[in-house]
């Protein structure tokens, strides 16, 4: 009786994030057993909370993003799953003495730390629902099942996880160090979704904002942990310093990490900032009340110029040996292959001028749906960033670093309508919104680059998929277009009665992806790559990915190209 109500509830997009995971526990060596486990336990849980929170409506008091489910169980699995399909990964690199030890349990660590912050945030979500459904005089008899089954797996899930955990650590000292990180983490996690939700009302669905905050969550983490045993490094084992994926890091992401950090961290510095200047205008320069605005917009501009140019540097400096500034090195590396990488420049700024010149003309003067209309911007990343990766890829990381540091700039200055900027960007970039997006925050196009830029980041040191850091491109440049194409223009049958995507798109999707791999991969041969990609694996990533991007109604450019390079990684 409860299996057949169980499988009663698993509709489309969750019957895909179990054929996700079920290729990843079945490649996991017995050397990642407990991870494997613990994944298990983690998306039943996840599917019970996801169940019982969308039946009930106890997630409304968060103010989700209006038309997509809650995502919590696709939210919840995605990054652990990926953090196991790395570890994959580079258990055939161990096998082949390709890399060291430190690297991989550093990474499995961060496997635990992700897992810590997946799991806090279900438990912070299963007492919501739990607290509601204590409230509600009349529950049904499915919806007590399924409280109690999700109590039930709550507290083995949260046992066995602390068993495996020691289980892999020796005893002592540096093991409870290491719980206790992860158990930080996962509370930062917890107080951060609150945070988010709560802030910025109406902009993410529970899924989206789970996988932004356990994201930034592992990252500032990593870059806390990085800080920390530069400034005390006898304090930590020797086996945490040197190692590849943990602290040793290249130059390149460095500056990319000390830029995010930055900007995300700015509002609190101009907010402090703004009160010390409106204090000392309104006690010394009362005349000045009648040029506030310009005020505050070079407070802000002198602010940011600040923190990018002189406490961000710093801190680059301080874990990493750059023996200039920063930035000044970012000027050498550009120029080291001028010919190359400015040719490369000049062709991106040139598709960019065209591009947008002419889709903003057409989004002013057609009656073309936003939706389709934001596909053609797929392509042009295509043509931008295949080029760059195949030739240029360590400029390439640089250029998505940039770009992501150009995008939040401008976003902030487009939410605070900094003047003189801030209308003008507000306006330029109304042109392209569409309902995923709402009037505080866009985050479409930091979505389709962090969506390109990841699979490509992730894939840096050891790497024996060559198509692994294509992931992004390939599912969002012409996976995700194609399917949105030839579904408009052609489609029919709809894979449900209530969404738009249609079984032709999908089959569109697939098709063209497997056609531009059949491309790529005699063109990276030709480039040095060797061919290690299986085609049943590739087929399953193309197949999961193509079916994700149909039935899911979460934003598919933050989900599809990882669940894609997980799968290629295997």
């Amino acid at each position: 009786m409860a299996t057949t109500m169980f499988w009663s509830l698993l509709n489309g997009e969750r019957t895909v994030v179990v054929l996700f995971i079920a290729p990843l526990l079945f490649a996991a060596p017995l050397s990642l057993l407990s991870e494997a486990l613990s994944l298990s336990l983690l998306t039943l849980f996840a599917i019970l909370i996801e169940i019982f929170a969308e039946s009930s409506d106890s997630l409304a008091q968060f103010k989700t993003r209006l038309g997509a489910s809650s995502g919590i169980l696709l939210g919840a699995v995605t990054l652990p799953s990926l953090m196991i399909s790395r570890l994959i990964q580079l258990s055939r690199a161990l096998s082949l003495h390709e890399i060291g030890i430190q690297e991989f349990e550093y990474l499995r660590l961060q496997y635990w730390a992700t897992f810590s912050c997946c799991f806090s945030v279900l438990g912070f979500l299963g007492f919501i629902v739990w607290k509601l459904s204590n409230n509600i005089q009349a529950i049904s008899s499915r919806s007590g099942w399924i409280v109690k089954f999700s109590l039930s797996c709550l507290a083995l899930c949260a046992t066995v996880s602390c068993v495996l955990f020691a289980a892999k650590s020796q005893i002592g000292w540096f093991t409870a160090f290491k719980l206790l990180w992860v158990l930080c983490q996962g509370f930062a996690a917890v107080k951060l979704i609150q945070h988010v939700v709560h802030t910025f009302p109406f902009c993410a669905s529970m899924g989206e904002a789970f996988l932004v905050t356990s994201g930034l969550v592992i990252y500032f983490g990593d870059m806390f942990t990085l800080t920390f045993t530069k400034i005390h490094g006898y304090l930590v084992p020797s086996d945490l310093i040197n190692i590849q994926y943990g602290v040793k890091r290249s130059e390149i992401s460095i500056i990319i990490q000390g830029m995010v950090l930055g900007l995300l961290l700015f509002p609190i510095f101009f907010k402090i900032t703004l009160q010390i200047w409106e204090w000392f205008t309104r006690s010394v320069f009362s005349k000045a009340r009648a040029y506030k605005e310009i005020g505050k917009s070079v407070t802000f501009y002198a602010s940011l110029a600040f923190i990018l140019i002189a406490i961000v540097p710093i801190w680059m400096q301080l874990v990493q040996d750059f023996h200039v500034h920063p930035l000044l090195w970012v000027v050498v590396f550009v120029f080291s292959e001028p010919l190359k990488r400015l040719s490369l420049c000049i062709y991106w700024v040139a598709v960019i001028y065209v591009s947008v010149r002419q889709f903003y003309s057409i989004s002013k003067n057609s009656k073309t749906e936003r939706i389709l209309l934001r596909k053609y911007y797929h392509l042009m990343a295509v043509l931008m960033f295949l080029p760059a990766l195949i030739f240029q890829p360590k400029f390439l990381d640089l250029a998505f670093g940039v770009a992501l540091a150009l995008f939040l700039a401008l976003e902030i200055i487009r939410v605070w309508r900094v003047w003189p900027l801030g209308q003008l960007v507000h306006q330029f970039m109304n042109a392209f919104t569409d309902h995923r997006d709402s009037d505080l925050l866009i985050v479409s196009h930091f979505s389709l680059l962090l969506g390109c830029a990841l699979p490509i980041w992730m894939s840096s040191g050891f790497n024996d998929r060559p198509l692994a850091p294509f992931a992004g491109i390939l599912s969002l440049g012409i996976g995700d277009s194609m399917a949105s194409m030839v579904g408009h223009k052609y489609g029919v049958l709809r894979w449900s009665k209530t969404g738009k995507k249609t079984v032709e798109g999908t089959a569109a999707g697939i098709t063209s992806v497997l056609a531009a791999c059949s491309v790529l991969l005699p063109l990276l041969a030709t480039t040095g790559y060797i061919f290690t990609q299986h085609w049943l694996s590739l087929l399953i990533a193309v197949i999961v990915s193509g079916l994700l991007e149909a039935y899911t109604t979460q934003l598919d450019n933050a989900f599809i190209p990882l669940v894609f390079y997980s799968l290629l990684c295997l």
